[in-house]
């Protein structure tokens, strides 16, 4: 089952709006989701260091909810990063993330704003405008993205 690494801030609703904004572009990803049913969800936003799963899993529709797989370690907490995964954080906590659930051979797309979390070029990552999140025009091309990885 493929997997697609998400981020909050910036993705499912734009970077440091009001809290009565968080989560309004929630519709558009389930909506992409519902037409990739293969992909598990796993979160990398920086909401799990301080919300456990569960409550994390409240904020989804339950056919998404069920689908999230969990959480990816704490970059900080990795003990074994590859030299060239090094300053790239989420990137890297994706690849732990693979590692612990031996599903390195399964492909992966990550969606989040920050372009620096990820190496240069990073094929693996679908950029959202953090200003923004993921638009109807976005969520589009993510569900194209998805096909792809199939």
């Amino acid at each position: 089952m493929p997997i697609l690494f998400l981020d909050f801030d910036g993705v499912l609703h734009p970077e440091h709006c009001h809290e009565s904004k968080h989560f309004c572009c929630l519709p558009v990803l389930e909506s992409a989701l519902r037409q990739v049913p293969e992909f598990k969800l796993v979160i990398t936003s920086t909401w799990r260091l301080q919300s456990p799963l569960e409550q994390l899993r409240q904020r989804f529709s339950s056919d998404v909810a069920v689908r999230i797989a969990g959480t990816t370690p704490k970059y900080f907490d990795l003990n074994d990063v590859p030299q060239t995964l090094v300053g790239y954080e989420r990137e890297a906590e994706c690849h732990a993330w693979l590692r612990m659930h031996e599903a390195s051979h399964l492909p992966w797309l990550a969606v989040d704003d920050r372009s620096w979390l990820y190496r240069p070029f990073c094929k693996s990552l679908f950029l959202t405008d953090g200003r923004t999140g993921l638009g109807p025009t976005s969520g589009e091309l993510l569900v194209a993205r998805l096909r792809k990885l199939l």
